[in-house]
């Protein structure tokens, strides 16, 4: 049997580092931590008082770009999402009037629309709209009248990057020739600091808030929170080139397991981290050595940066060394389920600039975490093929490769 080639041609991502892509890609490109105290509400009785939050510009963008009635409905992350699936819309330069509409679908990955006490005190209208996690996938379609599969993907911190497996097989199996990608979230709220801290997951480093997520360091202490979205467009080849799009890359490979371990954490010495990677590259046709660089999920958490470390090794042998690793988290905060297709966004970028950007804060090497992870600063490097981890709660595994459109 014969599959479609996978290919994206629209990108877009906002977070604490900019509200629009090129603001955000320069942002983390020069290594700018954009983790600060929080602001949008009191944290005198939490132990975690920091996060990566937006910037306040993102509400009169929002009220621009979104339909009165509409935006009335969403909560500021839901907004998040549609915000950058417009922007992605735009950026491929897609009509979906030249479109069959039923083949072209959107799949989001969302955990919750944060409808929390902070959103309740601005309105309690329109509760059940706003509850809904399938909210921007749904939104999405009205606004453009797209009637093919609609729907979300929850799973922890692997949810956007699980989204984006999903869309490549409506594409593969030609039951879609558009697929719209991406992923929203903010859990920059009371009730899930509480959460996190409950089982020491979050940093504490409060005093020192832009220093406070050191992934790969000795002195790690835990993530820090961020909010934000991410879109794509994905598009079968034939689909793409018949319109003449622009074409950021390929999606090679990719692979999704179940790591049925444990709730919270991966197996030891990352053996499910490393079955995924394997079976994204065998997915691919490519070999470890094609590899040139590695976005990593790198939350700062011992058993994460350990585990992660251990499973590069273990698929990449002694070439290891010689592949760039990195962590957008470092600079924005843990997107939670936004995260996959922000850091996917990354990782394409960095294949259209050949640019590879850093892990800062690493200043404090761990001695058993020995790899090159880009420290600080962004460097020139070509990179054909990088490859995206995401790795959540409840076994969640995703790895996604990108390679360079030729």
């Amino acid at each position: 049997m014969s599959y479609k080639n996978v290919v994206v041609t629209g990108i877009s991502m906002l977070n604490a580092a900019g509200l629009d892509l090129q603001t955000s890609w320069q942002n983390i490109k020069d290594g700018k931590s954009c983790i600060d105290k929080i602001t949008l509400f009191d944290t005198s009785e939490l132990e975690t008082k920091i996060a990566a939050q937006i910037s306040e510009d993102f509400g009169p963008i929002a009220t621009k770009m979104l339909p009165k009635r509409d935006k009335k409905q969403m909560t500021r992350a839901t907004q998040m999402g549609v915000v950058a699936g417009i922007n992605a819309i735009v950026d491929s330069g897609i009509d979906f009037a030249k479109c069959e509409k039923e083949r072209v679908a959107v799949i989001m990955g969302v955990i919750t629309s944060a409808y929390n006490e902070r959103e309740r005190g601005i309105s309690e209208s329109s509760i059940i709209v706003k509850s809904m996690p399938n909210a921007p996938s749904a939104w999405l379609s009205l606004l453009y009248g797209l009637e093919g599969p609609n729907f979300n993907c929850s799973t922890a911190c692997a949810s956007s990057a699980y989204a984006l497996s999903l869309g490549c097989d409506l594409i593969k199996l030609d039951k879609a020739d558009v697929v719209i990608i991406g992923g929203a979230d903010s859990h920059i709220d009371q009730e899930c600091i509480r959460g996190f801290n409950q089982i020491l997951a979050l940093s504490i480093r409060n005093d020192s808030p832009k220093t406070a997520c050191r992934p790969f360091t000795k002195t790690r202490d835990g993530f820090v929170i961020g909010e934000g979205a991410g879109v794509m467009i994905l598009e079968s080849e034939e689909h793409a080139r018949k319109r003449n799009a622009k074409i950021y890359c390929k999606i090679a490979g990719y692979a999704i397991t179940s790591e049925a371990f444990n709730i919270v954490s991966p197996k030891d010495d990352g053996v499910g981290m490393t079955k995924t990677m394997r079976m994204a590259l065998k997915d691919a046709n490519l070999n470890p050595e094609q590899v040139n660089y590695i976005n990593a999920h790198g939350t700062s958490t011992y058993v994460n940066d350990r585990y992660e470390t251990m499973a590069i090794k273990n698929v990449f042998g002694e070439n290891a060394y010689k592949i760039p690793v990195s962590s957008t988290k470092s600079m924005i905060g843990h997107t939670i389920g936004a995260a996959g297709v922000i850091e996917g966004i990354v990782t394409i970028m960095s294949i259209n600039e050949n640019i590879v950007t850093p892990t800062i804060n690493y200043m404090d090497p761990d001695p058993d975490l020995d790899l090159d992870y880009i420290p600080n600063a962004s460097r020139p490097h070509n990179v054909d093929v990088g490859i995206s981890n995401s790795f959540g709660f409840g076994g969640h595994n995703a790895t996604i490769v990108y390679q360079r459109y030729k």
